[in-house]
């Protein structure tokens, strides 16, 4: 039995939390109607803590001369670690409450019964704060539960206020089909409130030594044809999620401006400038573009829930994944939805090696899209390696090849004849650039002005135009002429209205029988960029 909480016992509880949830990461899934029937929820939890507890190995154990304690350091990077691998609304909800515990806890000389009461009400505070619109009978309901529970026992006994806390939340999640409508139809109870249950439950066996009982009876699974989903509202098809770097204020407005787009608004903090983001929206460029004026946002992904419904493995540690640098929200948008990470243009390794660990994968292609960053994506390889992750670097010049690339995996493949297969397929694609040039110089293709319009072909500059237009619909007829079947054009931020149309039009009378695809992009400084397949 504990008389406190210190550092060690910390770590054991992220540890123990983690078993938890991973071996009931399947059972929480298939609870997982609401806030979307997705199925996803024991997963988010698990890829979340699991995010966590890397946060605490990687700590070399030297404190900040910050006034917190051994204690209310590891505390702190729990909660990090957990804020900065966040997922889904159950994750972000879970590492606000890690960050109220820590808050609380970060400088008290020793946590006992009453430290622990008061902390577990912050938590509860910081959960609520974290959800623009509050729902009862969700995690929300649950641990404000076990906060009240901790404070009525009146106790400065640790093992008996944790006790009462894991008691309460019990109880609260039994109660939860009571106080939501889609829980009682799928008869059901809240899969975020059942993953709290299990790491008050760790808790309480770190602190007494004692195994947790046999959770509150719940009723029995039935899942209906259908299940409504957050706010009522079956309009929004994606779930957005990002980090982001910005100050106070403009989080403020950020907030305002995702609210107006779509529900499920969560974001929240560490208090030193990162932020993490999470909304469901229908339009994903928008959803990113709000973020990008607010500040910095990297580790983009996307989520689109019709994906998610479809029954499918969850991810394992043997698992795959993707890693691509792009910048552009359309861009990022299309990479997404070939289950891909994004990382924004001109990352760092660490920024790389982050977005590697977050897949949660054992083997990762990472496709740097730019020659100056294939150096960085083979340092992160290398990073990534002494953590037991396998990383094949596929250097991809242009995001046209890397969407060559992703469209050639295949899962059923050996790793590295998937990786040689997409090596081939970027290889075999063809890109090119157009812009204006910004000032005077002499290039291959002659003179150029400032204002001029350029098309560079595989990084050397091809023709040189006064018409937009014109000088993209020249550059693919020149690419053309080399032999292809595909096209597939990215407009950029700055493109004018109808770009991508003239060029279409372009090659469906001059080039029969070429495909050719189009997109917004959106990324900067190139009005057009095209692959040639």
């Amino acid at each position: 039995m504990l008389d406190t909480l210190d550092a060690a016992a910390v770590r054991r509880w992220c540890a123990n939390g983690l078993a938890a949830l991973q071996r009931h990461q399947g059972e929480i899934d298939d609870l997982n109607v609401y806030p979307v029937p997705d199925g996803d929820t024991g997963t988010n939890l698990v890829l979340t803590l699991t995010s966590a507890q890397q946060a605490l190995a990687m700590d070399l154990g030297t404190l900040p001369h910050d006034g917190h304690t051994p204690h209310g350091h590891a505390l702190r990077l729990m909660a990090r670690g957990a804020l900065l691998g966040a997922r889904g609304n159950s994750g972000v909800i879970l590492s606000q409450i890690l960050r109220g515990l820590a808050d609380a806890l970060g400088s008290a000389p020793v946590v006992r019964g009453r430290q622990l009461a008061g902390a577990l009400t912050d938590a509860a505070t910081a959960a609520y704060a974290a959800v623009a619109r509050p729902v009862e009978g969700t995690l929300l309901s649950v641990v404000a539960a076990a906060a009240r529970a901790a404070q009525r026992s009146g106790s400065d006994d640790l093992g008996t206020v944790a006790r009462a806390a894991a008691e309460a939340a019990g109880h609260a999640l039994a109660r939860t089909p009571e106080q939501l409508p889609e829980l009682a139809r799928a008869g059901v109870v809240d899969a975020g409130g059942r993953g709290l249950c299990l790491l008050l439950d760790a808790l309480v066996e770190v602190v007494t030594g004692e195994s947790p009982g046999p959770p509150v009876p719940a009723p029995p699974a039935r899942h209906p044809p259908a299940a409504v989903r957050e706010t009522g509202s079956d309009a929004y098809a994606y779930e957005v999620q990002y980090l982001l770097d910005a100050t106070d204020e403009a989080v403020a407005r950020l907030r305002d401006a995702l609210a107006a787009l779509g529900d499920s608004v969560a974001v929240v903090g560490d208090g030193s400038g990162t932020w993490n983001v999470h909304v469901h929206v229908d339009d994903v460029g928008a959803a990113v573009e709000a973020g990008v004026v607010a500040g910095r946002p990297h580790r983009i992904t996307v989520t689109r829930f019709a994906d998610q419904a479809r029954d499918r493995p969850a991810p394992r540690p043997d698992g795959r994944a993707a890693v691509v640098v792009a910048t552009g929200a359309g861009i990022a948008e299309l990479f997404a939805a070939e289950g891909a990470v994004v990382v924004p243009a001109n990352p760092s390794t660490g920024e790389l090696l982050d977005a590697i660990r977050s897949t949660d994968a054992a083997r990762v292609v990472v496709l740097p899209n730019d020659p100056n960053t294939q150096s960085v994506a083979s340092a992160a390889a290398i990073q990534a390696h002494a953590l037991g992750v396998k990383v094949s670097v596929v250097p991809t010049r242009s995001p046209v090849q890397a969407l060559a690339a992703l469209a050639v995996r295949d899962p059923q493949r050996r790793f590295e004849d998937d990786v040689i297969a997409m090596a081939e397929a970027a290889g075999a694609c063809r890109y090119a650039e157009v812009c204006h040039a910004g000032r005077e110089a002499l290039t291959v293709a002659g003179p150029c002005r400032p204002g001029d319009v350029l098309a560079l072909v595989e990084g050397e500059v091809h023709l040189i135009g006064q018409d937009l237009t014109d000088t993209c619909t020249a550059v693919v007829d020149r690419m053309l002429g080399g032999g292809g079947e595909l096209v597939t054009l990215l407009c950029g931020a700055d493109a004018p209205a109808g770009l991508a149309d003239r060029v279409r039009a372009h090659v469906e009378r001059s080039w029969p029988f070429v495909e050719v695809h189009a997109y917004e992009g959106g990324q900067p400084h190139y009005p057009l960029l095209v692959g040639v397949e």
